[in-house]
């Protein structure tokens, strides 16, 4: 199973009175990083909200939004007379008329800051707040978790198809470097057949010769220890991709891993079709790391 570090979530709960609304977004990050936006007469429960959403999601940059709102009468509101006076002085003063001038709009005043405030919940209004809170972010996490799965789901696909494009290439590479040798014994004799015939009186080619060079050639391009540990990882990989959990970092390095074998195949094998081999199961390994940097 692999789950996308990308996601929405929403839940929406009401209880005793309290109106929750609570909201999840997330992006791809190494680390969890949450930014959680509450209320003041929610903040007391920043700490519990924070648990919970760690024990659901271990990794991305997660902003969480929650709104509260209470039935009517829970929570009442009143102008404070002193802010509004003291704007009220400040812009008769700015304005050049005297003290006792009073601008006609005073509507316009009430959305400065401080004229309307709050007046403080009861403890048993407050007490009610966690619940509905917990039962919609758990309403928003269910939400959440179901949006990256199913983001997960089409992300695999993607992994498994590169894969099984590398594991082909694989297979053509083994098809190749079995009979590379062989090529190349035969290229050298007829190198140095050509250049005997050329020689004035002729010379002796001894068989000895051929054959070291042919064996120095040999371990230099022998990449039989690099197929065989690139299809280890190529089955590893795909061992996790069908995991019950999420194992991004996993896959992460296990992809670091076979960029490291092929770029060795590359390096070593002398011959052109290998390269070009080589080259598709690069490009495969570059869009497994480009998935991978979206997945848990």
């Amino acid at each position: 199973m692999l789950l996308s570090m990308t996601g929405f979530g929403h839940g929406v709960e009401e209880r005793q009175g309290v109106h929750v609304v609570t909201e999840l977004k997330s992006v791809n990050n190494r680390y969890l990083k949450l930014s959680i936006r509450l209320p003041d007469s929610a903040a007391r429960y920043e700490s519990d909200l924070e648990k919970l959403i760690r024990s659901r999601i271990s990794r991305g940059a997660v902003q969480v939004s929650v709104r509260v709102r209470y039935d009517s009468g829970a929570a009442g509101y009143r102008i404070d007379a002193g802010v509004l006076q003291a704007y009220r002085r400040q812009l008769a003063e700015l304005s050049g008329a005297g003290q006792g001038e009073t601008p006609q709009d005073l509507m316009s005043l009430l959305n400065l800051p401080g004229v309307i405030q709050e007046d403080d919940l009861s403890e048993d209004i407050l007490q009610g707040v966690w619940p509905a809170m917990q039962a919609s972010m758990q309403v928003a996490l269910e939400h959440f978790a179901d949006f990256r799965h199913r983001e997960g789901e089409s992300m695999k696909a993607d992994l498994k198809l590169q894969c099984d494009l590398i594991a082909e290439q694989l297979l053509v590479v083994q098809g190749y470097a079995e009979g590379i040798t062989a090529e190349y014994r035969e290229r050298l004799l007829e190198r140095v057949r050509k250049a005997v015939a050329e020689v004035d009186g002729g010379a002796a080619l001894k068989d000895s010769d051929v054959i070291r060079e042919v064996a120095l050639f040999a371990d230099r391009c022998d990449i039989n220890e690099e197929i065989t540990r690139l299809r280890s990882h190529i089955e590893q990989f795909q061992r996790l991709l069908e995991s019950e959990t999420s194992q991004g970092r996993k896959l992460e390095f296990i992809g670091q891993e076979m960029f490291r074998e092929i770029n060795t195949i590359g390096s070593k094998a002398n011959d052109v079709r290998i390269s070009m081999c080589v080259v598709e199961m690069k490009a495969a390994i570059e869009r497994i790391r480009e998935i991978l940097q979206n997945v848990e």
